[in-house]
């Protein structure tokens, strides 16, 4: 039993980072006061211009590792930029978020697609990603080394580093306590002298550059294609936030529960203790549970209490 943790703990890793920093993305939009349902189309934009800039790079500097870096770079200001359309239509013009962020998902889906078969004529673009890594003498360690630091991606220490920097950013910086103070009492923040709807804007961003991080490094791991969509892990990744209860290591929690749940059920042929159960039945476990815990921690829910609430500056 211990050698298959071993096998399928290093997938669950994998599979757990974009999800990780996507809903890490979505916890600074809603902690700033603006739901983001659009996490979905983000990823796809940033798999999309992470793909494009790595497949045109690498015809150019064949097997240099400092392209894939480039990629995820491109990724991250694409997605931000995206981010940008739905920031606009919730923020400055007042629109339904929920409906914003369906739009989002729509056309990102759709132009991403589109671009890519004019591209290539097949709507995929296939580049050549980071290779998993074992790190010498850390491996070693007891139990935790051929758990954590082996076939290990560069992409999950980074995206590691981004959920502590983001943490004291959100709860020890003035930064944080500001665009806090957006999500919860938008009115007596802007009493204070802050400006709402740019703290907003800032959200939304940090949001999208996350979101276009985390569908680039599905690219550049596990997947090695954009194909133009990310599974729906923007979805999942918003359940992540929810059930995390919109606090970093909540998120944390949550999506190391989903990583490991998707990654057994997608694995659970060849284990011989989990072959009798269905598999449909252990991808929908994890969803399940999340509507159970929702269900039972309603009432006692973490949610910034401005969140989703246009803000109209002046009236209270």
């Amino acid at each position: 039993m211990w050698t298959t943790i071993e096998q399928i703990f290093p997938y669950a890793i994998a599979y757990t980072i974009p999800l990780l920093i996507t809903a890490l993305g979505a916890l600074f939009s809603e902690r700033s006061g603006v739901v983001n349902i659009g996490l979905d189309g983000l990823m796809i934009v940033g798999s999309f211009i992470g793909a494009f800039v790595i497949y045109t790079i690498q015809a150019q500097f064949p097997g240099s590792p400092w392209v894939i870096w480039v990629g995820l770079l491109a990724a991250m200001v694409a997605s931000a930029l995206f981010s940008l359309l739905h920031a606009f239509a919730s923020i400055t013009l007042s629109a339904n978020q929920i409906i914003s962020g369906t739009a989002i998902n729509m056309i990102a889906g759709a132009l991403t697609i589109f671009l890519a078969r004019n591209m290539t004529g097949s709507g995929k673009i296939t580049i050549n990603g980071f290779s998993s890594q074992t790190i010498p003498i850390l491996s070693d360690i007891p139990i935790l080394g051929p758990l954590l630091f082996t076939k290990t991606y560069y992409t999950t220490w980074f995206v590691l580093v981004l959920l502590i920097v983001s943490a004291l950013l959100l709860y020890k910086t003035p930064f944080g306590l500001r665009l806090r103070s957006c999500g919860e009492h938008p009115h007596a923040a802007e009493a204070a002298g802050i400006r709402v709807q740019s703290m907003r804007y800032v959200g939304v961003m940090i949001s999208g550059a996350f979101s276009g991080l985390g569908g680039a490094v599905i690219l550049v791991t596990y997947s090695g294609e954009f194909t133009g969509n990310v599974a729906g892990l923007g979805f999942l990744a918003l359940a992540s936030l929810i059930f995390g209860q919109w606090k970093p290591l909540g998120i944390l929690l949550a999506t190391l529960f989903f990583g490991f749940a998707t990654t057994v059920a997608n694995v659970s042929q060849v284990i011989p203790q989990l072959a009798v159960i269905p598999p449909v039945w252990l991808k929908i476990f994890p969803y399940v549970v999340t509507l159970i815990a929702l269900v039972i921690f309603s009432k006692s829910s973490n949610a910034p209490k401005a969140v989703g609430e246009p803000f109209d500056s002046g009236k209270r």
